[in-house]
């Protein structure tokens, strides 16, 4: 087998075989299926993923289908949503289609299933057709209604589509097999009424399909070749295909391809849930502003927070397509949008927490500014102008007046850097009556030369704007708050979720325009919220530089039994170590699988266990570039450099092998 086809998921499998056998390439043909009853969130991606990869891997069609068959709860808003959504992530869609335009043709077939015998109207209620059906070991039983002749079926039938009868006094089922061990094949129901207005047919139906029937005919109507879902439909593949069977004799001339039904691994992420119904209720409840709310697993909440399309699509790609469900840490996904907004965000200064610094030996009335660089990782991103004056900001926080020899920032005595500015020395505070410290005295150097660990971001007092900074957190304390059958998802909420600062930032950010991401020098990614205005700055914050939570959650799990589990687990050090050694003797596309594999390794290692691999010996190329990926990693999570890192990093950039030296270059 090639490498080439080792790196094929198991869907690409499936197609390739496929092929193989000869179906042309030019019948591929995929689809998107949303139900618009609310906005598409982070575990939709992963569908839209696949289906539109597929497009562009085999240069094939992709249909947005609306499956819109319960007007009671879908809307025209989620439509445009759903549209919008997809478009920002970067795709585009063949045709655009809804199951409502099928509704004729599915009732013409539902007449034809009822002439042959293999449908007819119950007229039961719903708790006694329950009963019926039986159990996952029990055997259902017929109903009464069951062998109803042809005439009296297709009878009511028309009179339940000409609105003749109330909600509930009928349905239309298939007749399949009431004793057969998959339940969905006990005569499973195709048709209920409803006296509803829906959002595209207006009132012209009251008998709406359900979803099983109206599925896999719209896939075959619209002649797709491959309908991939979630493994959650996998039992129904069963009745998906007793469907197309039946119904292909009708028009198997006009619509020769029959669909075939494949299931992947749905996106479960941790402090995160994913039903549509209960982040309604979120919405209903006001616990968040909207569906577009930046605390929120939407598509729209996420852009509106400052992630990337570009930082979305490296997740799902990253996550890949399994067979099996699984949990992945939502931690990935706040390192893809590091890693993304680390290469385009421009680098500005902010302070959240301020504190006044005098600086007594520079000139009162004196103001420079200064250059600073916009972005280390982009040369083309050139430099703007900060000022600076006597009076300037910094972080409450990085400052204390008695300190020990660990504490790099500024305190009285020692000396401190100034980002694109000057080194400082605290010399004196002033306190207020309640002993709070409201000044900091400091003198300044222009001597650069000067060797100092630590360096802090600050903001001239006299030319900083005032701006409302949103603070974000997780929604939900718990890392599967729906997961629990004796707690609700609603006692899970974390009621510090968003932290409302008033914050001061460099004049530069005056001109920033909504949408517009930026890198808050030491705090972390930031982005302009749609509710700002010229004169009232709003910014969100997208994420940290650090994943904080991961460190919080390894302290609280650190008692003896937890320990001594992880033992019998492999560090994701030592795992990264074993991909480097191939790392080489890998092609292309597959040295970038193994990247993004100890790319997601790489965030539960630290930095005292990378360290010793900077003496890796020369000849070990492949671990080098290993560690190489995992530094930057830690980097981008805040990691200070230092010298051995300047160091490890000067030889790799010399290095005679190109995928070293180009991997040392990047950063």
């Amino acid at each position: 087998m090639s490498e080439e086809t080792k790196s094929l998921n198991f869907i690409e499998h499936i197609i390739e075989e496929d092929l193989k056998n000869g179906l042309p390439q030019s019948s591929l043909r995929f689809r998107f299926p949303p139900e618009p009853n609310g906005y598409l969130h982070i575990g939709h991606t992963k569908a839209i993923g696949i289906s539109f990869g597929l497009g562009e891997k085999y240069n094939a069609p992709v249909n947005l289908r609306f499956d819109d068959t319960n007007p009671t709860k879908e809307e025209q808003e989620y439509v445009d949503a759903i549209k919008r959504d997809i478009s920002w992530l970067g795709y585009k869609w063949a045709n655009e289609c809804y199951s409502s335009d099928y509704f004729q043709q599915l009732y013409d077939w539902a007449i034809e299933l009822i002439k042959e015998g293999k449908a007819y109207v119950d007229s039961q209620s719903s708790e006694a057709m329950a009963e019926q059906k039986g159990t996952p070991t029990q055997p259902g039983i017929d109903g009464p209604y069951r062998n109803r002749s042809v005439e009296e079926n297709i009878d009511l039938f028309q009179r339940m589509k000409n609105g003749e009868f109330a909600e509930g006094t009928h349905v239309l089922r298939a007749k399949i097999d009431m004793q057969d061990p998959n339940m969905l094949m006990r005569d499973p129901l195709m048709y209920r009424i409803l006296h509803a207005h829906h959002h595209r047919t207006k009132n012209q139906w009251c008998i709406y399909p359900m979803y099983d029937w109206t599925h896999g005919e719209s896939d075959y109507i619209e002649q797709i070749s491959h309908s991939l879902c979630s493994l959650e439909f996998k039992p129904h593949r069963k009745l998906y295909d007793w469907f197309k069977h039946n119904v292909y004799k009708y028009q198997s001339k006009e619509l020769p391809l029959l669909p075939k039904q494949r299931e992947f691994a749905r996106l479960n992420l941790s402090y995160t849930i994913m039903s549509k119904r209960k982040l309604l209720k979120l919405v209903q409840d006001k616990i968040v502003s909207g569906w577009d709310d930046p605390r929120m697993p939407t598509i729209s909440g996420l852009r509106r927070r400052g992630y990337t399309p570009n930082a979305i699509r490296k997740f799902v790609e990253t996550v890949g397509v399994a067979k099996r469900d699984n949990v992945i840490d939502v931690s990935l996904l706040e390192f893809c949008i590091r890693e993304d907004l680390n290469k385009i965000a421009p680098r500005v200064m902010a302070v959240l927490n301020p504190v006044k610094v005098i600086i007594t030996n520079y000139p009162k009335e004196k103001e420079e500014w200064l250059d600073a660089e916009n972005n280390p990782e982009d040369e083309s991103s050139g430099f703007r102008k900060v000022p600076f004056s006597r009076e300037i900001y910094i972080e409450n926080e990085d400052f204390k007046e008695q300190a020990n020899s660990k504490y790099f920032r500024l305190t009285i005595g020692k000396q401190v850097r100034l980002k694109n500015a000057y080194i400082i020395k605290g010399e004196s505070v002033i306190k207020d009556s309640n002993g709070n410290i409201v000044e900091i005295h400091c003198t300044y150097t222009e001597d650069k030369s000067i060797k100092v660990k630590g360096t802090l971001h600050w903001v001239s007092v006299r030319h900083a704007l005032n701006a409302e900074v949103r603070e974000y957190d997780r929604l939900f304390i718990d890392e599967a708050p729906d997961s629990h059958s004796d707690k609700d998802f609603m006692d899970l909420i974390n009621p510090n979720s968003l932290k409302i600062i008033n914050a001061l930032v460099e004049p530069s950010l005056k001109e920033a325009k909504i949408g517009d991401s930026f890198q808050f020098q030491r705090l972390g990614y930031f982005n302009v919220d749609q509710d700002s205005t010229s004169g009232n700055l709003i910014f969100n914050k997208t994420v940290g530089l650090r994943d904080t939570w991961s460190r919080q959650s390894d302290k609280q799990n650190q008692h003896p039994k937890s320990l001594s589990s992880n033992q019998n687990h492999r560090k994701a050090i030592d795992i990264i170590k074993q991909l480097g050694k191939k790392y080489t003797n890998y092609p292309e596309d597959k040295q970038q699988k193994v990247k993004a594999e100890i790319q997601e390794l790489a965030i539960n290692v630290s930095y005292d266990e990378l360290s010793p691999l900077f003496n890796t010996a020369a000849k070990k190329v492949g671990t080098r570039i290993a560690t190489l990926i995992t530094l930057k990693v830690l980097l981008n999570k805040g990691l200070e450099t230092n010298e051995d890192i300047q160091d490890f990093i000067a030889k790799a950039v010399e290095d005679s092998n190109e995928v070293l030296s180009n991997e040392a270059t990047s950063m």
